[in-house]
């Protein structure tokens, strides 16, 4: 038997691997100034059917399922073995940056017998239906080509705001989904051996939409809050205040201070001047990363401490004493 009768007669098989990878985006809230890199990565993996033998780097991980199924592996390249009904070993060498996720779905198909010539010959791409906006999408092909001369492989992606990361001119094609929240990325696969005969230039296609990442909301938050303290008192609290700022240098301070009904001449800017300079001399908090607010009037002196994150609107005084009702004294 001839060496392509008998590749004619083992390629009865077309195996649909996908491989997406998602970015999460931390939230602003808690981002460290010197944020350490990932060491770790996901490879979230599903088939059609279930049920299948599960290798990675050449050691068992149970069945597979309908469903994906998270591993967290080293960041790198890493080998995911398959194994079909048919007793053959789905195989492929995925890399996983850093931080990311990657998904892989592997949908085993029969196809039919091959025509004597080599084309037309089948071609498909695994792609998953649905991804979170800032995953990497992998758009995998296989193609039984029987024929002796190399394929070469073209791919169209549309919209063209969709960014190519790798794989032009190859059977994968991996494609960032970064900025494409609710759209579609649209894939295209072109195959020809280079011959003049149209039947041997065979496409495929696959279509993923782009859900929209869940947008966190940036606010303010209220650390702490003292009504008629003494300074030993809000020393206190300045000191937490303080700490909390050296912990997430990302955030920055606000001093609302208000006067009371009977507080005298002067009275707010004396408590917003002292915490100015606690935290700037005693905690070693940089001026420009402090706000201090005359906040008008209350029934009694108060001085609100905010933490407020990167990116959020700053807090706005809440007086509940006019200026005309004030019956302020000398000191």
């Amino acid at each position: 038997m001839s060496l392509s009768k008998s590749i004619l007669r083992n390629l009865k098989v077309a195996v649909l691997g996908l491989f997406a990878l998602v970015l999460f985006a931390a939230p602003a809230t808690t981002a460290s100034a010197n944020p350490k890199k990932a060491k770790y990565a996901t490879i979230k993996i599903m088939t059609n059917p279930a049920g299948l033998l599960l290798m990675i780097d050449g050691k068992p991980r149970g069945e597979t399922k309908t469903d994906y199924v998270a591993f967290d592996l080293d960041a790198g390249l890493h080998t995911v073995q398959v194994r079909l009904p048919n007793g053959k070993f789905w195989t492929r060498e995925v890399e996983l940056p850093a931080g990311r996720v990657k998904c892989v779905v592997v949908n085993y198909r029969p196809l039919p017998p091959l025509p004597a010539s080599p084309c037309p010959f089948p071609v498909s791409i695994s792609a998953p239906n649905q991804v979170t906006e800032g995953e990497i999408i992998t758009y995998s092909s296989d193609v039984s080509y029987s024929g002796n001369s190399a394929l070469k492989y073209t791919w169209v992606v549309s919209p063209s705001s969709a960014r190519v990361i790798s794989g032009l001119g190859t059977s994968t094609l991996n494609v960032d989904s970064t900025g494409l929240g609710g759209q579609r990325i649209i894939a295209t696969l072109t195959a020809d051996d280079g011959s003049s005969d149209p039947a041997c230039a065979q496409s495929a296609q696959a279509v993923s939409i782009i859900a929209p990442i869940k947008k966190v909301a940036i606010v303010a938050r209220e650390f702490d809050e003292c009504n008629n303290c003494t300074f030993d008192d809000q020393k206190a609290r300045l000191d937490n205040l303080g700490v909390e700022l050296q912990n997430d240098p990302t955030t920055r301070g606000y001093i609302i201070a208000y006067g009371g009904r009977m507080s005298p001449v002067g009275q707010v800017e004396k408590l917003m001047s002292r915490a100015r300079e606690y935290l700037t001399t005693q905690r070693g908090i940089d001026a420009s990363r402090l706000s201090v607010v005359n906040g008008g009037f209350r029934e009694d002196d108060s001085v609100e401490l905010w933490v407020v994150p990167s990116g959020a609107t700053a807090p706005q005084p809440t007086p509940t004493v006019q200026a005309g009702e004030m019956k302020r004294r000398k000191r």
